[in-house]
């Protein structure tokens, strides 16, 4: 049998990067051997398009990404077939989230979202540093805010943003009001791009996407890959795996459970 195709599709905070101070570089074994294998990472995050091109020159990777949970697919050149870069949107504007968050403030909803917050106030509440925490403020189609309501008032909180198409996720910090989309949508979109490619190319080998994540945000991601795979984290406990999938557990947290998991998956596949 033919050697599958892997594409990764990756969660960075608390999955890639520590939950703690953001770093990858325990991770290095396995992204150097990503790269060797020309095996595409992409990035699947609810962080923005402005912060995945810093981390992405961080690592060098060159591969599609997927920005705020879904909002939309980025494509740069010389990606999947194309000249130039392309960003596919899916869902509602930012500026859409903010009019119906700013209607549920004035009927009492109790909340800080990053729109409310100057550069300096978000580092200060994440342990960014002020460039970098303006680049989490330009946003696409999704806001992130910390709900300083009670859980009775979040209930109906959500089922008022649901009345306007919204929808409200918990992420492993924030919860972040957003369309009807999710991490899934970009990566089907982006696998039936690399299907289609590698069907040109190789013909009928298997593809196999893996998915890693490590809270409820990553649900729908998980549930889409072929090979699921949950990094320990805060939140890892909520994440229901799939039981009909080959699913996996890291045994450590962060870039270093991601280490692990990606190397045994090499392995197991021939890289």
């Amino acid at each position: 049998m033919a050697r599958p195709h892997l594409i990764i599709f990756s969660d960075l905070d608390g999955t890639l990067l520590d939950h703690d101070d953001y770093r990858w570089q325990a991770a290095g074994p396995a992204l150097d051997r990503l790269k060797a294998a020309q095996i595409p990472l992409v990035l699947n995050s609810s962080k923005t398009m402005p912060e995945i091109r810093a981390l992405r020159e961080e690592l060098g990777n060159n591969d599609p990404f997927i920005v705020e949970n879904g909002a939309a697919v980025v494509i740069p050149p010389h990606a999947l077939g194309n000249a130039e870069e392309e960003v596919v949107n899916f869902g509602a504007t930012r500026d859409r989230v903010l009019e119906v968050l700013g209607a549920q403030r004035k009927r009492g909803a109790r909340f800080t979202s990053f729109a409310d917050m100057s550069a300096n106030e978000l580092a200060a509440e994440t342990g960014l540093d002020p460039a970098a925490a303006g680049r989490a403020k330009e946003r696409l189609g999704t806001e992130p805010l910390l709900w300083q309501g009670s859980e009775e008032e979040l209930a109906e909180f959500e089922a008022a943003l649901g009345s306007e198409g919204l929808r409200l996720v918990a992420g492993g910090r924030f919860l972040h009001a957003m369309g009807i989309f999710d991490k899934a949508d970009g990566a089907r979109f982006l696998l039936n791009k690399y299907r289609e490619q590698y069907r040109e190319q190789y013909g009928d080998a298997p593809v196999l996407a893996i998915a890693l994540g490590d809270s409820p945000n990553d649900q729908q991601m998980l549930e889409s890959a072929d090979i699921p795979v949950v990094i320990r984290g805060v939140k890892s406990d909520e994440v229901r795996l799939p039981s009909a999938k080959h699913a996996m557990r890291s045994l450590k947290p962060g870039p270093e459970g991601w280490n692990e998991c990606v190397l045994n998956l090499l392995f197991e596949y021939g890289y």
